[in-house]
């Protein structure tokens, strides 16, 4: 199976059939305090209405969380800042920071996470324990974390009961408090996996729809460096096959193939539970945008007519 495109950057024909431009609709894209402040403005890299998540690294200033979701909203995008439990400290320091988001920024969405610390700041350990609080009950959407490869600091054991009974609990919270729900998922690369788990999903009886995780254009050797610190699985075998071809280490990545891989898919099964994109632009915002735009992603308006 082809997995990845790995040839040097060329200009992208528009999808033929149309199933990778309906993929593409309504895609996010992620970035930090430190990435944003990089972009000038977001309305000319980006739709109108464009969800942006703002990932909170341990250590990063709420005021610059704030400020940044403040900034999107102002620029017509949709901020969709990150919850990690494990470096909120209490309810006074989860209650600050859901009412500064909402009364400076006006957040609406939220991503709810376990967090990527190994030991707990304060009282919280998972993503549960912030939706139990019912600060977030006046949100209209949350969304929650998907692992494809699975993920060994929640089911030690390789499998996936614990994180399949968290996700059961987790729709159970948004049908009863009528909120909006999706699986936001890590990246991955290869398409037959990430098909056969979410193909998994339905069997357990999981309905909610998933925002899968991509990776955006970047160096090889750089991708290599985010997929080992970010616990990817059986796919970054992959990438190693490729990095032992020192010719391909300064080539581009690019999701092509696997985008087009799924769009294949869910165009020839429109139950297929992945609904939309997640990019993580691992090589720069631009280069990630201008992908989008090529592959068929709504172009950006000009930001002199905001």
């Amino acid at each position: 199976m082809s997995l990845l495109n790995f040839r040097r950057a060329a200009p992208v024909a528009p999808p033929q059939n149309g199933a990778v431009e309906a993929l593409m609709q309504g895609f996010s894209i992620e970035v930090m305090p430190r990435t944003a402040e990089k972009v000038a403005d977001f309305r000319a890299i980006l739709p109108e209405g464009t969800r942006v998540y703002i990932a909170h690294i341990e250590g990063t200033p709420i005021a610059d969380m704030v400020a940044t979701a403040a900034r999107l909203r102002a620029e017509g995008m949709e901020p969709m800042p990150h919850f990690p439990a494990r470096i909120i400290a209490d309810r006074a320091e989860l209650g600050d920071w859901v009412a500064r988001y909402q009364g400076e920024a006006d957040v609406r969405e939220a991503l709810m996470l376990g967090g990527g610390v190994s030991m707990p700041k304060g009282v919280y350990d998972n993503s549960m324990q912030l939706m139990e609080t019912g600060l977030f009950d006046g949100f209209r959407r949350l969304h929650v974390a998907g692992h494809p490869e699975g993920n060994r600091d929640i089911d030690p054991d390789g499998g996936a009961r614990v994180i399949l009974e968290a996700l059961r609990w987790k729709e159970e919270f948004a049908r009863a408090k009528g909120i909006d729900m999706a699986i936001v998922t890590q990246f991955a690369f290869e398409a037959a996996p990430i098909i056969d788990w979410a193909k998994g999903l339905r069997r357990e009886g999981i309905d909610l729809p998933v925002h899968l995780g991509v990776a955006g254009p970047a160096k090889l050797q750089t991708l290599i460096k985010f997929a080992i610190a970010c616990g990817v699985g059986p796919s970054l075998r992959v990438l190693q096959k490729r990095a032992k071809d020192v010719t391909k280490l300064l080539l581009p990545f690019e999701p092509t193939e696997l985008v087009a891989e799924l769009a294949a898919h869910k165009a020839a099964h429109p139950e297929f539970a992945v609904a939309a994109l997640h990019f993580f632009p691992l090589g720069g915002i631009k280069a990630n945008t201008d992908w989008t735009i090529a592959q068929g992603g709504a172009a950006a308006r000009p930001a002199s007519n905001a």
